[in-house]
């Protein structure tokens, strides 16, 4: 082993430990070291005495909690990282050569150690190419092993780039890269990311950018590092402006790259799946009839929410005589309208409710003839009155009741009256193929609807606790005025200081703001809740499967319409015919831009050969993108009883790495415990979307999509084989 400061390589690599090719960096790497540990210590300090700086409030507190985040993030990617948080380094033509990584770091004495992956500084690191250097010599990427720089790769641009003491190969650092064994995790590519791909993370983030790409052409990784840069170099998407979400297909997806924002310093970025962003999400089943599935996708049932709500905000047609103990007074028909266009537009029902309400209160005792020399009743007294008052309490919760999401949308489906009115364009067979006995058996068709009526109608739990807290301070209020009285009356002093409680400004400075903070809470604060937004921008992922009611989901929670766009159309179930920009000016969005990337990078050929002619026997004009590699293994086929065999002999041959069985109903086969191994998966072509594995092994291949038509079946094969990344098998017959 040749082994030289922070340079740990094995033999073989002889050549590269030559001290005219790593001694500069070894002294560069020795002051990084000694500034991460001076940093960690500085922070730790400053760390210290934020977190003792108590007894804020408002905007001051939200500060202190900003900057607790801000220390913790750089603290924790300090010690995960290490001298590891560099990527490599690019020699200027003219200059020092200039060092990137995964956050800038800066020594005592204002030398910039480090560049961040994110500055302008770095781009020509990620963007030079022998065609558009970037003004570079060369460049020097790093391969990190447990802490020590186990191999390097150097590109030279020009002629003279060989001046600063290269150690070329015959293979480049990316390409070494791709032949490295899958975990469960996404592995670390950053320091690999290709000229094509950055120009798609650094672009502007206003609009819709659509990342359109085939089978390993690394939209993802784009997505992922699309996110951290544009939330580091965009100040109009800091999280005080609502952040980033990031929407991927399944939760085996969201587990596949929970580590890559965290690595690249993002720890704060929002993940979810559709499902997640309704509660009802978590149990909601397919649904089981095509037909419907089809109907609740279109975004005009979902616009039947809208006339939904419509019909519990009507004022009622007739007057009501309300009594109190000192006169009678009469709210005619006109007035309840009056009061019920009181709210303001765009006010979610349950919250609009207390609007009308105290409109209808305040009316009414406008309406009382108070005598202003006669401290009794006070119009305060009056209010308290009315809004006891059962008569006008029952009129107002029929006309304008309280509704759960839930409720408005289960109702659609058991009572076909109320949906034709709400969705006047289905036809009767349309109505009846709807409607269910159960109105709360949620499929995941129904998601859209319960989103969209959840946004409409807002929490009714808030204007209960709101009245519980308006009850609870006039209580307190009221024994407050109590202890005032007899503090009074007993005050036998010359100045009758006690007499002073009585002012109004005092009393309010007296009063507990929030009597009971912890009165009915939001439950738990639910994934829901924290994902409804607004956010500045979202990262949708596999967007080719998106439903126009799915789309609404989305679209509710960026006002700002600012998305990143991911997807393949060859790789949508049902179908994309039309192009990019058509398909999302049907569901309102505008501007779009298409970036495409067609290199496959993870797909061997061997592999790609095989998959292209499923794909293309259904889409002729697929974009099938062109593997830039050979694994070596042809593609194997076997029997089904040869599974056991397969894992068996894959798992003993190979000490890493992961491998997949995909069948068509995602339940593991009848075979020994070869499966028990946590290095294999065993997943359906859907939930396999997005991930990688070194062995893919398909069982039966020919049951997949089935029932769903010619199309769905083919994206399934097409899907499932181009998840390998080294060797695939298929296996078939008994």
């Amino acid at each position: 082993m040749r082994s030289r400061g922070v340079f740990d390589l094995d033999d073989r690599l002889a050549a590269k430990a030559d001290p005219a090719l790593v001694a500069a960096d070894d002294e560069h790497f020795a002051a990084i070291a000694r500034t991460i540990e001076q940093s960690l210590a500085d922070l730790a300090d400053r760390l210290d005495v934020v977190r003792r700086e108590g007894g804020r409030h408002g905007q001051a507190a939200l500060d202190r909690d900003q900057e607790v985040h801000r220390l913790t993030a750089r603290i924790r990617t300090l010690r995960r990282f290490g001298l590891d948080l560099c990527l490599g380094r690019m020699v200027p033509a003219e200059g020092e050569p200039v060092y990137v990584g995964r956050l800038g770091l800066t020594d005592r004495t204002g030398r910039r150690l480090l560049v961040d992956w994110r500055s302008p500084a770095a781009e020509p690191f990620f963007g030079a190419t022998h065609a558009d250097p970037r003004g570079l010599l060369s460049r020097r990427r790093y391969r990190w092993t447990l802490g020590r720089i186990s191999d390097y790769w150097d590109e030279v641009f020009t002629a003279d780039g060989l001046a600063g003491h290269a150690a070329l190969d015959d293979q480049s650092a990316f390409l070494a890269s791709l032949g490295g064994s899958r975990s469960e995790r996404m592995r670390d590519v950053l320091a690999t990311i290709q000229a094509d791909q950055d120009a798609i993370i650094r672009a502007g983030s206003r609009g819709v950018l659509v990342v359109d790409g085939g089978p390993g052409t690394g939209k993802t990784v784009v997505a992922l590092h699309r996110a951290a840069y544009l939330l580091h170099a965009d100040p109009r998407l800091g999280r005080r402006r609502g952040g980033v979400l990031v929407v991927g297909p399944h939760q085996p997806y969201l587990s596949y790259v929970a580590d890559v924002l965290p690595s690249l310093g993002e720890d704060g970025v929002a993940t979810c799946t559709l499902r997640d962003l309704v509660p009802e999400g978590a149990t909601a089943v397919p649904e089981p009839d095509p037909e419907v599935a089809r109907l609740k996708a279109d975004a005009a049932l979902v616009a039947a929410i809208e006339p939904a709500v419509a019909l519990y905000e009507e004022p009622p047609t007739e007057g009501l005589a309300v009594q109190t103990p000192w006169s009678e007074v009469w709210l005619s028909a006109a007035e309840w309208a009056e009061a019920f266009g009181s709210a303001d537009p765009g006010t979610p029902h349950n919250e609009a409710r207390d609007q009308v309400w105290e409109e209808l209160l305040a009316m009414l005792v406008d309406k009382h003839d108070l005598d202003e020399d006669d401290p009794d009743p006070t119009p305060e007294q009056v209010r308290r009155a009315l809004a006891r008052d059962p008569e006008l309490r029952e009129a107002f919760d029929r006309a304008w009741p309280l509704i759960e999401a839930e409720d408005l949308v289960g109702d659609l489906w058991t009572v076909p009256a109320y949906l034709r009115h709400c969705a006047p364009s289905l036809t009767p067979a349309e109505v009846r193929l709807l409607r269910r006995e159960d109105p709360r058996a949620w499929t995941v068709a129904d998601l859209p609807l319960l989103d969209a009526a959840r946004h409409r109608l807002g929490d009714p739990a808030a204007s209960r606790r709101r009245r519980r807290q308006e009850a609870a301070t006039a209580a307190q209020r009221a024994r407050m005025a109590d202890v005032v009285d007899h503090l009074v009356a007993i005050d036998d002093s010359d100045m009758r200081v006690m007499s002073m409680l009585r002012g109004a400004d005092l009393q309010e400075s007296l009063a507990d703001p929030d009597p009971e903070p912890d009165l009915d809470p939001v439950p738990g604060g639910s994934q829901a809740d924290r994902l409804a937004g607004p956010f500045a921008h979202v990262v949708v992922d596999e967007a080719q499967e998106l439903d126009d009611a799915q789309w609404q989901m989305l679209l509710r929670r960026c006002p700002a319409r600012s998305l990143t766009v991911v997807g393949d159309r060859a790789q949508a179930r049902h179908g994309f015919a039309e192009p990019w920009p058509e398909r999302l000016a049907r569901v309102g969005l505008e501007h779009v831009q298409v970036a495409s990337l067609r290199i496959n990078y993870r797909t061997p050929a061997e592999v790609m050969a095989a998959a292209e002619p499923v794909i293309r026997a259904v889409l002729p004009d697929a974009n099938v993108p062109i593997s830039v590699r050979t694994g070596g293994r042809p593609v194997r086929h076997a029997r089904v009883a040869d599974l056991p065999a397969v894992l068996a002999g894959w798992l003993a041959a190979h000490a890493e790495g992961t491998a997949c069985v995909v069948t068509a109903d995602g339940e593991r086969p009848g075979v020994p415990d070869v499966l028990d191994s946590p290095r294999v998966r065993h997943l359906t072509p859907t939930l396999a979307k997005g991930l990688e594995f070194d062995l893919v092994v398909l069982v039966e291949p020919d049951r997949f999509g089935a029932g769903e038509g010619g199309l769905a079946a083919a994206v399934d094969r097409y899907v499932a084989m181009t998840r390998a990344t080294r060797e695939l098998v298929v296996l078939g017959g008994p």
